[in-house]
């Protein structure tokens, strides 16, 4: 909750997803609202063939981290809340510093990664009329900061930026970044492993506008080789977990060009899919949002398309929390075709 935007419809539900990723032994705090939800979880994990925590701390404060020392944490974001229980100067640094946008264009420009063209204000404030003219448009202005796409305004011209200026405090850090025209976005999971940096799943988003609606595995060809020499920097620094860059994907002449954009420090929506079908063996999956009417899990019907692990087909709930206000994160395992056939089917039950 300490690295959420506000305003997401029911992120402090959203410790469930974590729940598919953990393991046998491992302790897991879950909002007590999703009580109710336990049992019918647990039961579609287990026909699934999907182990995880039965350990579960019904409390979301970070301060619980400080009560279990014998254990590793494992947290969404390694911020200040998490530093004040459990610290861990190196991780905190750098994940704070990786964090802004602004720094990761000052770090891909010192390790030559390319990025779209970018100009970078301490302040929004700063930027004048000669940096307006001077903008590439259409282009982005970006918060420094930002998650779930908050903080983001396209601007076709100067008086567009103009307005998305006003849009913010006088001292929030910005960018102005130029357009990248590509409707392919990656997103390319690392994980920190005994002080070395280890590719976990390169996916492709799904994007509604700058909003995350979910992903798609396998990616062909990723661009690992760009993203590397930030990686292995971020675990020299002290990076811990699970990271993720943000890569884009454009088509000139028919060859493709990429552009790294930004870095996760931390898990993000492509993480808790990635681990599910990690753990189960799954390559072909699609990870989408869906809405519902229905406010329990008892009442959704994945009969005959619950995900079978004998064919490695079917729908797996992986943000199942957030069903008490209408939406659920879903793995569809299988082929393309296969995928859509499910997503088909499952809209007629939610």
């Amino acid at each position: 909750m300490g690295c959420t935007a506000e305003g997401v419809l029911g992120n402090q539900l959203y410790s469930g997803r974590a729940l598919g990723a953990s393991d046998p032994g491992d302790l897991i705090q879950l909002h007590p609202d999703l009580k109710p939800q336990w049992t019918t979880i647990c039961s579609h994990y287990q026909r699934i063939g999907l182990s995880h925590s039965t350990e579960v701390i019904w409390d979301i404060d970070t301060g619980l981290l400080a009560a279990h020392p014998q254990h590793e944490p494992s947290v969404f974001y390694f911020g200040d809340a998490e530093q004040d229980r459990r610290p861990d100067q190196r991780w905190h640094r750098t994940v704070d510093y990786i964090n802004s946008k602004n720094q990761f264009m000052a770090l891909a420009d010192d390790l030559g990664v390319p990025v779209p063209r970018t100009l970078c204000f301490d302040e929004v404030a700063l930027i004048d009329d000669g940096d307006i003219d001077a903008a590439p448009y259409p282009c982005y202005l970006k918060a420094a900061v930002s998650v779930s796409g908050v903080g983001i305004y396209r601007c076709d011209d100067a008086q567009a930026l103009r307005t998305a200026i006003q849009c913010f405090e006088p001292s929030v850090p910005v960018q102005i970044q130029d357009e990248v025209r590509t409707d392919c976005f990656l997103n390319l999971q690392y994980e920190a492993v005994d002080g070395r940096q280890v590719r976990v799943a390169a996916t492709e988003q799904i994007l509604d506008g700058c909003v995350h609606q979910g992903n798609r595995h396998p990616v062909p060809a990723p661009p690992w080789d760009l993203v590397e020499p930030m990686a292995e920097w971020l675990v020299e620094q002290g990076m811990r977990g699970v990271f993720a860059f943000d890569v884009a994907v454009v088509e000139t002449n028919g060859e493709s060009k990429h552009l790294a954009i930004e870095c996760n420090p931390r898990w993000n929506g492509a993480s808790y899919p990635t681990m599910i079908a990690r753990k189960l063996g799954i390559e072909h999956w699609l990870a989408r949002a869906f809405p519902t009417r229905h406010r329990m899990l008892a009442d959704i019907d994945l009969t005959g398309i619950e995900y079978d692990p004998s064919t490695g087909e079917g729908v797996i709930l992986v943000n199942w929390g957030p069903v008490l206000v209408g939406k659920l994160l879903v793995l569809l395992a299988g082929v393309p075709d296969r995928q859509q056939a499910l997503a088909l089917a499952l809209n007629q039950r939610l």
